[in-house]
């Protein structure tokens, strides 16, 4: 489109998330560099030319975004057109949802207003404090890079974890802001069969899964690999919960491939459901797939979507007075 076809279109909002390709840190970070950022690049170079500017924009993408050059690139264009705007990296865990989805927010407003909190120069980690449920800004606690990356020291105490990667988990589950995930899980238990792990998943991949039950108060980012892959994809959910964990990994490696199976199979580990994985993400009660889509195109959607509490969070900052 052309400067004039936007000028017709006389619009007050962009909502854009732009491709996360180039910035996520498991790519290669071709930045401004990699040609599906153009379209994001041209939307700037339009933006101050406008005979009409828009009042407002929200942009979300990827955490890595906020070390990039497009970003340094958003950033000079909003000051030029004489925007309001706040940085924000959120997790859903920020709103008591316990599902960790780090992304990198901004919100932007034109004069005369201005937003109803105090801005800051820096990316703010959480939302302010009257957006928070019970006026609380709740830690993401977070690590650093990714929720399935393992420590390089330490001493392993089961699965492939190390003593501060369980303190971790034991400290996100104690946190009495976040929800338990069993307040998201289907009650109907029928046809889950069908999400159970099946054996050479189990066999190979025990190791190195995320795995929750229903009374903890975290789970690890679903991602597009949801139910295909397994490695950072996830987190799967112990349905048996009268097995302890521990119990069910001590010793895994030294048993026979027949004696490992027959301990996993006791914790009837399964995928999460995507109508589960709707429900962390904040999709209403009487959302639903087409009948066509299949669970993989499911799994896929949802991984690539946003969280919606967190999104209409930060509308109603970005429209309020």
């Amino acid at each position: 489109m052309t400067l004039q076809d936007f000028d017709k279109l006389n619009f007050d909002v962009i909502l854009m998330s732009p491709p996360c390709q180039p910035f996520t840190r498991i790519g290669l970070q071709g930045d401004v560099a990699d040609p599906r950022t153009k379209s994001f690049l041209y939307i700037l170079e339009l933006l101050p030319r406008l005979s009409k500017r828009p009042c407002f924009i929200l942009l979300e993408n990827v955490k890595g975004f906020e070390t990039s050059a497009a970003r340094d690139a958003l950033l000079k264009t909003l000051r030029e057109s004489d925007y309001s705007f706040q940085e924000f990296l959120i997790s859903p865990t920020s709103l008591g949802i316990p599902n960790s989805r780090l992304r990198y927010f901004l919100i932007a407003k034109r004069p005369p207003g201005s937003f109803s909190f105090q801005t800051s120069a820096e990316i703010m980690e959480g939302l302010p404090m009257s957006e928070s449920p019970d006026s609380l800004t709740v830690p993401h606690n977070n690590p650093t890079s990714s929720e399935c990356e393992r420590e390089k020291s330490g001493t392993i105490i089961f699965k492939m974890e190390t003593e501060q990667e369980l303190e971790r988990k034991r400290m996100q589950d104690s946190q009495e802001t976040v929800r338990r995930l069993q307040d998201f899980l289907q009650e109907d238990e029928q046809d889950m069969d069908q999400y159970l792990l099946p054996p050479k998943t189990l066999l190979r991949y025990a190791l190195l899964m995320d795995v929750v039950q229903p009374s903890f108060r975290r789970s690890v980012c679903f991602t597009k690999g949801y139910g295909h892959y397994v490695e950072g994809t996830g987190s799967v959910l112990q349905s048996c919960v009268d097995v302890e964990l521990e119990s069910a990994f001590k010793n895994l490696e030294q048993l026979s491939e027949a004696d490992k199976l027959k301990q996993l199979l006791q914790l009837k580990l399964r995928y999460f459901t995507p109508r589960e994985i709707a429900n962390l993400m904040g999709f209403p009660a009487d959302f639903t797939f087409p009948k066509h889509i299949s669970v993989k195109q499911q799994y896929r959607v949802l991984g690539n979507s946003l969280n919606v509490h967190v999104v209409s969070h930060l509308i109603r900052l970005m429209i309020s007075k």
